[in-house]
C-alpha cells in the first residue's frame, strides 16, 4: 500500500512559481513511477507529468512544457513540481499519483492517489 499526501498549493498572481510537494510513506519508492495530475472546475482529471523511478526521464503535457519540472528525491520519498511562469488556467487541484508503469500520462495507467493541492492563479 502507498500513502501520499500532497503540499505546497496556495495562491499565486499569475507569472508566479510554486513549488509541490509529493511525500511516500512506502518503503520502495523508487520502485515506482510517479505523476502529477490536475482537475480544474468543472472539467476532467488531465496528466500534468510523469517522472521515471530514477528521475532521469520525464514526461509533461504540452500545456505546462517548458513552465513545470518535475523532480524526485528517492532518498527523501519525495517527488515535485516546479512550477513557473503560472497562468489562471493553471488553477485546480493538484494531485500526485504512483505507479509501476513506467511514465503512464493517462489516470488508468495510475495505482495509488494523494488526496490533492488547491492550486489558484490570480490574473
Amino acid at each position: 500500500q502507498v500513502q501520499l499526501v500532497e503540499s505546497g498549493g496556495g495562491l499565486v498572481q499569475a507569472g508566479g512559481s510554486l513549488r509541490l510537494s509529493c511525500a511516500a510513506s512506502v518503503r520502495t519508492f523508487s520502485a515506482y513511477s510517479m505523476g502529477w495530475f490536475r482537475q480544474g472546475p468543472g472539467k476532467e482529471r488531465e496528466f500534468v507529468a510523469a517522472i521515471n523511478w530514477s528521475g532521469s526521464r520525464t514526461n509533461y503535457a504540452d500545456s505546462v512544457k517548458g513552465r513545470f519540472t518535475a523532480s524526485r528525491d528517492n532518498a527523501k520519498n519525495t517527488m515535485y513540481l516546479q512550477m513557473n511562469s503560472l497562468k489562471p488556467e493553471d488553477t485546480a487541484v493538484y494531485y500526485c499519483a504512483a505507479s509501476f508503469l513506467a511514465l503512464g500520462g493517462t489516470v488508468d495507467d495510475y495505482d495509488y492517489w494523494g488526496q490533492g493541492t488547491q492550486v489558484t492563479v490570480s490574473s
